[in-house]
């Protein structure tokens, strides 16, 4: 009779401790809600439907916040509008919930190299390449992109002394 109120409150702890558990999910589980949401935004972006996917995108971080695959998903679609900064901004969004997500270093070094940045995005080669230990799909797209180099709008613009020749002025004759 005297032990029964500890052990009613020792029950009454063990059960909430037990419930509090199992109503979280592991860290790996995304919700699957949001996983469909970045399928369809594959598929709009596929079609050339940006903004559809942008919101789709958003919609499923709005759902999951820790769904990598939509960062992803959501850099693809802003270096598909020629957008590579903010594309860098996503997959380092991805990479700060995972690290070693190849994908995401692969894709922020075709960003890099989109920017005109090949220094930064052979070091992404390199990483992408240990962390592989073999062959991987990832690191030969990454290294095709590389050596394809950046966009020749992005080359003209590294190069300040080559302007258009409508900027150089004429010399003057006396």
């Amino acid at each position: 009779m005297r032990l029964t109120p500890i052990v009613l409150t020792l029950a009454i702890a063990g059960a909430t401790m037990a419930s509090a558990g199992y109503g979280q999910r592991a860290d790996d589980q995304i919700n699957p809600r949001s996983a469909a949401l970045v399928e369809q935004a594959r598929a709009a972006t596929a079609s050339g439907q940006y903004e559809q996917a942008n919101d789709l995108l958003e919609s499923a971080l709005a759902v999951d916040p820790r769904n990598r695959a939509a960062y992803i998903a959501l850099g693809r679609v802003a270096q598909a509008q020629h957008l590579p900064g903010k594309a860098l901004r996503y997959y380092s969004d991805a990479l700060r919930l995972e690290p070693n997500d190849i994908s995401a270093l692969a894709a922020q070094g075709e960003a890099f190299v989109q920017r005109g940045a090949v220094e930064r995005a052979r070091a992404n080669l390199t990483r992408v390449r240990a962390l592989c230990r073999q062959t991987c799909p990832q690191g030969d797209q990454l290294a095709a992109v590389i050596q394809r180099g950046p966009p020749a709008e992005v080359l003209a613009a590294q190069r300040p002394d080559q302007g258009p020749p409508s900027e150089t002025p004429a010399p003057r004759r006396n």
